[in-house]
């Protein structure tokens, strides 16, 4: 299969795909939409970065698209519904950005904690800065156990951080919750007793709008929030509210 490579491979990964399959590497192409559209007219199989949407439009001057893949976990940025609809294959690799993606969350968490850190980035006076806490010591809960949960777990409970978890997909007898050190809990109960949640969990349609009113309304008062997935989760109009 002819593959065009829009966003970047390490090198092992492209050799594997060079192997395989005739690879044309274009990252140019990534910040050039008029001249991305006119590759992908022939294009069967395509590999690209999170700032290129592919929505109802894209797929529209794909005609013979059969594959999008994709190194992030979130699909934000990939129109499901369509490409389900036009009989293309969408793969994200999960797993390429675990690691990443629990630092992410991670330094989400204490940049949220260190209150004086953005504070100081906005350009406040010291006098205007609220002070913040420690990790160490507080609840955080872990949404959802995507692989990206399983290496955050260990890097919290380093800091000395309680974890409460819940997933709709896990049972709470499961052998993963003590072998993360992660409490399982209601939802309802994870969200009153955190101080902050961490959200990692896998989109499925079924899951639209899922975190609504109802759901934020057991959010224990000052909550923090990270997250890595879809946005699609959250009912937006009630997330407004909620904050």
């Amino acid at each position: 299969m002819e593959v065009l490579l829009v966003d970047p491979l390490v090198p092992e990964a492209l050799s594997w795909l060079q192997e395989r399959h005739e690879v044309t590497f274009r990252p140019e192409l990534g910040d050039d939409p008029v001249e991305l559209r006119k590759a992908t007219y022939k294009t069967r199989a395509i590999v690209l970065p999170p700032h290129v949407v592919v929505s109802e439009e894209f797929l529209n001057f794909s005609p013979k698209l059969e594959i999008v893949a994709r190194m992030q976990i979130s699909s934000d940025n990939t129109d499901l519904d369509a490409c389900a609809r036009r009989h293309v294959r969408v793969l994200q690799a999960r797993s390429a950005t675990v690691r990443s993606n629990a630092e992410y969350l991670l330094y989400g968490l204490l940049m949220l904690y260190r209150r004086g850190m953005i504070s100081a980035l906005l350009g406040r006076k010291i006098a205007q800065v609220r002070m913040g806490r420690e990790l160490s010591g507080s609840t955080v809960g872990l949404l959802g156990l995507a692989p990206v949960a399983h290496t955050l777990a260990p890097m919290l409970k380093s800091l000395g951080v309680r974890l409460l978890g819940y997933d709709p997909a896990v049972h709470h007898a499961a052998a993963i919750w003590n072998k993360l050190g992660v409490e399982p809990v209601t939802l309802q109960d994870m969200l009153s007793r955190s101080d902050a949640i961490s959200l990692q969990m896998v989109y499925a349609s079924r899951f639209r709008g899922w975190i609504n009113e109802r759901l934020l309304n057991h959010c224990k008062p000052g909550q923090l929030w990270v997250g890595v997935s879809r946005s699609t989760l959250f009912d937006p109009d009630a997330l407004a509210l909620a904050l």
